[in-house]
């Protein structure tokens, strides 16, 4: 028999176990039945516990490797007596951590029609690895088989608690960790890693965002479908080809951590809390590194084909991801797998949330339909260990499903908002039948998610759901926005076929790179406007790193292959755009100043309404469909400051000057300029509490600008 008592210290295992009788022995190996309720490999005193699951399959053999090998030293059959329904556990004793390597091979049934693909010469990776080996030099060409490590948890979180800031608080920042340091600029001891990124915290700290969402950091291989363009090696850059989900990507980590896979990407976590800054992972449940039917074969596939992917009745591979396959997300064991997949990451990397890349396809049934209530999607919106921490939906799939403002949210799903990226670039460069509909995007798209702007007593209720952006990873950077009218992808080698043509950009009157002073300090003008807007729209911001000093991808808008200057952040333009990089301090720094651009207040003293929608003179009440100028003005009553809280923003999207008329304030009130995008004579673009110019009530703006108003008493 075995005595086990279990320990839960700083969220790991200890325990003492004493061995009486291993049941039996096989190949040389004492073991005996496992624990069947702990999926993948946990290390004990006495040895190793492997579980592992197959619904089709026959047999199964545990393979033990020496670190390096591509050869099994061991080769450990688990008996029939050690399998519960589809599970087989096995412990195997006198076993340590750092001696082995391990993987699985599973025999079964072979009928390519119905999608079972059993194959006992092919060596499997434990879908539940927390480690997978070989991986942990990036560029490094793969020449041998999957095999996962076993990891001892020891972190020490210490007493810090969970975030409890509200969606809507959130001022949220991508980026890549590999790009975001790799660069020679960068002045990090340790580039394209955790601990670099680690190092820039006090640079995140100072713009004042309080979110990253990381690209993909979950175990991929950047190699699988490397090739050569014009002399340089194209990788899978980006890291949307998940090999393991359970595991950190191990090129990530700047020094070596065998069988302690994680330390560093846990102490680059603490500190980011430490500075109060969320983590949300950018999460790839919708395909696997497996591809198609021409992929490689190395671990669902192996374990149940059927079960893991969406198959066509012929038993080919349904490709809504646009990579090859798409994951079965509603079968019962592949939900199982996702929702143990969250916890682990919020339990041991107390993660704070989560966007799940191509979402609809969470939401489809095993024939590729979408789900009205897809179970899924509700187990992780209710489940209880996940339950503060952020969903957030890229409520579309490569499939032609486009679910924004109706992904399946069960209240707690909140969405990138692409109709708010499409709008909003469409007008801020001058398309003027976007008005309405730009009028909703910076009210907080209540047309979407409920809500109306010129009615104070309507429902506000889904503006969490919100997540506004301009700029992601994909696409064009905010400086490229406005210096290329066409994306110019010809290094990814697909003769510039590849990557979104519509792009809403517009290159100022000149494509690409240029010395005219006037072409560039119009760019610069429509990136302070583009900030301007984000931060002063209802909902919850987000941009992607280098944006703020304006970094560049030279025009390239699909740049997951390019692991180069093209990709990486260009840190020698924070020092020649400086002034860009405190005018989106200024801005991030206004918005949390002011709560009202971020939710419902009370209602306010001066008697303004909640939120109000118009053209050139805020005495009307509609904003024309055809508007060159709209403004919107924001108001409540703020409780902590006991006053009201009065912003009012405009956008002039127009070729020539236009005089606005604001709202009139009662009980002595006036309207502060806090941001002319356009400029003074000096070069100010905003000016902080204290030196803001009074007004009257008209003001005058210039072309193609934006301009905030603060509204307060007037001082004595």
């Amino acid at each position: 028999m075995i005595v086990l008592k279990r320990y839960i210290l700083n969220d790991y295992i200890t325990d003492d176990v004493r061995m009486v009788n291993p049941m039996m022995e096989i190949n040389g190996f004492k073991v005996r039945p496992g624990f069947f309720d702990l999926n993948g490999a946990l290390e004990f005193s006495c040895g190793v516990n492997f579980t592992v699951h197959t619904s089709n399959g026959t047999s199964c053999e545990l393979l033990l490797f020496h670190p390096g090998e591509e050869e099994p030293y061991a080769i450990i059959p688990f008996p029939e007596s050690y399998k519960i329904g589809d599970v087989y556990s096995m412990i195997v004793y006198d076993l340590k951590s750092e001696d082995f390597e391990y993987a699985y091979r599973v025999d079964g049934p072979y009928d390519e029609q119905k999608g079972l693909l059993f194959d006992k010469t092919k060596v499997l990776l434990d879908p539940y690895a927390q480690a997978v080996a070989g991986q942990e030099v990036w560029g490094h060409k793969r020449t041998r088989t999957y095999h996962a490590r076993v990891v001892r948890d020891s972190f020490d979180w210490g007493v810090q608690p969970q975030s409890s800031r509200e969606m809507s608080d959130l001022i949220i920042y991508e980026l890549h960790v590999r790009g975001f340091t790799n660069h020679s600029s960068s002045g990090v001891k340790h580039p394209g890693t955790f601990a670099g990124l680690k190092e820039k915290i006090p640079y995140l700290k100072e713009l004042g965002i309080n979110a990253v969402e990381l690209m993909p950091i979950f175990e991929f291989d950047e190699m699988i479908n490397a090739r050569e363009v014009d002399g340089k090696q194209l990788v899978e850059y980006w890291g949307y080809n998940t090999v393991d989900f359970f595991s950190p990507n191990a090129s990530y980590a700047a020094a070596e951590e065998v069988n302690n896979e994680g330390k560093e990407l846990k102490e680059l976590i603490r500190e980011l809390h430490e500075n109060g800054i969320e983590v949300i992972l950018d999460v790839v449940f919708n395909h696997t590194a497996e591809g198609n039917e021409n992929g490689p074969f190395f671990s669902f596939k192996g374990f149940d084909n059927n079960i893991y992917y969406l198959l066509t009745p012929e038993g080919n591979y349904y490709n809504f991801s646009g990579c090859g396959n798409s994951l079965n997300c509603n079968h019962p064991v592949v939900q199982q797998m996702i929702l143990e997949c969250l916890r682990h990451w919020t339990v041991h990397y107390r993660v704070d949330g989560f966007r799940f890349d191509l979402a609809s396809i969470l939401g489809r049934d095993e024939d590729g339909m979408p789900m009205n209530n897809p179970p899924l999607l509700k187990s992780l919106a209710y489940d209880p260990l996940l339950r503060n921490v952020k969903l957030i939906a890229e409520a579309w799939d490569a499939g032609g499903l486009y679910q924004v403002g109706n992904f399946p949210a069960s209240k707690r799903w909140a969405e990138w908002n692409g109709q708010y990226r499409d709008t909003m670039r469409g007008y801020l460069k001058g398309d003027f039948w976007e008005a309405n509909s730009a009028a909703w995007r910076i009210c907080g798209s209540g047309d979407l998610y409920g809500g109306y702007y010129s009615d104070g007593n309507s429902n506000y209720a889904g503006y969490n759901s919100c997540i506004n952006f301009l700029t992601c990873h994909d696409g064009f950077t905010m400086y490229d926005l406005y210096s290329y009218n066409n994306k110019h992808n010809e290094a990814n080698g697909w003769n510039n076929t590849d990557g979104a043509n519509d792009n809403r950009s517009w290159n100022c009157g000149m494509e690409g790179d240029t010395k005219d002073p006037e072409v560039l300090k119009l760019r610069y003008r429509m990136i302070r406007n583009a900030c301007a807007i984000l931060m002063c729209s209802r909902g919850t911001p987000m941009f992607f790193s280098g944006d703020e000093f304006g970094n560049t991808k030279f025009g390239n808008n699909n740049s997951y292959c390019q692991d180069n200057e093209i990709s990486w952040i260009d840190w020698s333009l924070l020092e020649k755009n400086k002034d860009l990089f405190e005018f989106f301090k200024f801005m991030i720094d206004y918005r949390k100043k002011h709560p009202v651009i971020r939710k419902k207040l009370d209602n306010a003293v001066c008697g303004m309404e909640a939120m109000h929608a118009h053209d050139v003179n805020a005495e009307r009440m509609e904003v024309p469909q055809n508007a060159k100028t709209l403004a919107v003005s924001f108001a409540g009553y703020d409780r902590k400051k006991g006053k009201d809280d009065l912003v009012y923003v405009a956008v002039n999207a127009y070729w020539e000057e236009v005089k606005i008329t604001l709202p009139n304030l009662a009980n002595h009130g006036a309207w502060y300029l806090s941001v002319d995008t356009y400029g003074d004579e000096k070069g100010k673009y905003f000016y902080q509490e204290g030196e803001e110019i009074r007004i009257d009530r008209e003001y005058v703006m210039k072309p193609r600008s934006i301009v905030v108003f603060t509204g307060r008493e007037i001082l004595r």
